[in-house]
């Protein structure tokens, strides 16, 4: 299965960008992995409800833009649904054997996913009612990724 992260805003500090690194060379036995950063929408501290829309959907057209007609889109959001990492497994698995070739994780930027962006998803995942980062959101996507792959392999590392 390929698998394409798209996420809004780029990684500046070492310490995640190898943090992706090495979970990308461990995913790369098990996928075809690509991460598509797009440029977050700059915006001041302090916003209107009207203008953080305005923020969410120019992000939310560069997601749209980067996301592939083939993908099945797994949105990030708090409101998705949570599921534990052999929950994760399990999905990823049926979604393969259901004939599933191409997944999209879709991270979102400071203020999170537009609805146009929801409407294309096909599953909403929340990883917890708070709220992360996104930097480290990308690491902890693929560290699940990853160990949803060894569970499925009945491989060591999950415990």
């Amino acid at each position: 299965m390929r698998i394409t992260i798209v996420c809004v805003g780029k990684l500046k500090e070492k310490y995640w960008q190898d943090a992706i690194a090495e979970y990308s060379k461990r995913l790369s036995r098990y996928h075809k992995l690509e991460i598509v950063e797009l440029p977050d929408e700059k915006a001041p501290e302090t916003m209107s409800p009207a203008q953080e829309e305005e923020v969410k959907k120019k992000e939310g057209e560069r997601i749209l833009k980067a996301i592939k007609d083939d993908a099945f889109v797994v949105a990030l959001a708090i409101e998705g649904k949570g599921l534990t990492s052999e929950g994760l497994a399990d999905f990823m698995a049926k979604k393969a054997v259901g004939g599933v070739s191409h997944m999209a994780f879709v991270i979102g930027g400071s203020l999170g996913l537009s609805k146009e962006v929801m409407k294309r998803a096909d599953f909403s995942l929340s990883f917890s009612a708070m709220t992360f980062p996104h930097q480290m959101m990308r690491v902890i996507l693929l560290e699940q990724i990853y160990r949803a792959e060894r569970i499925n392999r009945k491989e060591p590392y999950h415990k």
